[in-house]
């Protein structure tokens, strides 16, 4: 069976909305790496709709210019795209299909299928529903050294208790911790 894994950079509050307008002064090489090891070994990658046009919009054009992060951006765009909407899609981004039907049925095939690891970053409904699901076998989350205050948390109180067990914890110079949950054991 295939493995989910799922990267989120979050604040201390707990928030993980709008990452751009708080995360860029803690990203570094070190959380680079860590990112692409999570998101970059994917030959599949889950994206809500949000997520995905947000990649779309600027993945393409960074492998185009060929710079630092042209690698990167050429796994996105080779890494089969799988899109969560309930709304008909067009793609312009290469290699971009969407998820149909129920999201627990179809991604539970999707990790049937035969293939590597699949990959998420961002997309906080779907990472939602698929902890709800024990479907998300890693959950990133890269804790930055800040309180935003407002805005959309992971876990909102609408959320029953989900068992994680501790599989990794790791400082960066930054300051943000790189931790590394699992399920719980049952």
């Amino acid at each position: 069976m295939r493995k989910i894994t799922a990267g989120l950079f979050i604040a201390a509050d707990g928030v993980v909305e709008s990452p751009e307008q708080w995360h860029f002064p803690y990203f570094d090489a070190e959380m680079g790496a860590a990112v692409g090891a999570q998101l970059g070994a994917a030959d599949t990658v889950l994206l809500g709709r949000v997520t995905y046009d947000t990649f779309a919009d600027s993945w393409p054009a960074r492998e185009a210019a060929g710079g630092d992060d042209a690698p990167m951006a050429r796994a996105l765009g080779d890494a089969r795209k799988v899109v969560v909407s309930n709304a008909e899609l067009a793609f312009t981004w290469r290699n971009s299909e969407q998820l149909k039907g129920d999201l627990v049925e179809a991604v539970t095939a999707l990790k049937q299928e035969p293939g590597g690891p699949i990959g998420m970053s961002g997309s906080i409904s779907v990472v939602r529903a698929l902890l709800a699901a024990a479907l998300i076998d890693e959950l990133h989350l890269y804790v930055h050294p800040i309180a935003v205050g407002r805005g959309v948390r992971l876990f909102d109180e609408s959320a029953g208790p989900i068992r994680l067990k501790l599989l990794s914890n790791t400082v960066f110079a930054t300051g943000v911790l790189h931790t590394v949950y699992g399920p719980a054991d049952a």
